[in-house]
């Protein structure tokens, strides 16, 4: 078994038209997706996120980090949540994609969550993080 996040991804155009649906009518449809995953036992995780306008970017870019407010007019996509599901490979968790609702559009990306297991244990910070893990039941 792997961990794999599925990414949320959408453009302005794409929340223009989830806004045509009631929140209720969201929650319903995102609610019954839930308990798809609950009842097969693969969902980990799973979060969405607040409005980009009210988020903030820490740029790396130059010497000093630079805060900008959003929204961001340069970006193409937004992240807009997340699952984490725990299934045995890619291919199961494509579909599992595959059956996500689409509320108006958008992207769903894939991408696999590395175990601390196949990290070098004999690094002390790994060794940190799996005694971390063990501590919090995560492991």
């Amino acid at each position: 078994m792997a961990k794999y996040m599925m990414i949320m991804r959408s453009t302005d155009e794409d929340l223009a038209k989830m806004a045509d649906i009631s929140f209720d009518e969201m929650l319903a449809i995102v609610g019954r997706f839930n308990e798809e995953l609950i009842q097969a036992g693969v969902l980990v995780a799973a979060e969405g996120l607040d409005d980009p306008a009210q988020g903030v970017v820490v740029d790396f870019s130059g010497e000093t980090p630079v805060v900008t407010d959003g929204p961001y007019g340069e970006t193409k996509e937004l992240f807009g949540g997340f699952y984490i599901i725990e299934v045995a490979s890619k291919e199961e968790a494509v579909e599992w994609a595959r059956r996500m609702p689409s509320l108006g559009g958008g992207k769903c990306e894939i991408r696999r969550v590395p175990s601390v297991d196949e990290f070098p244990q004999d690094n002390e910070w790994i060794a940190r993080e799996r005694a971390w893990r063990e501590r919090t039941g995560q492991l």
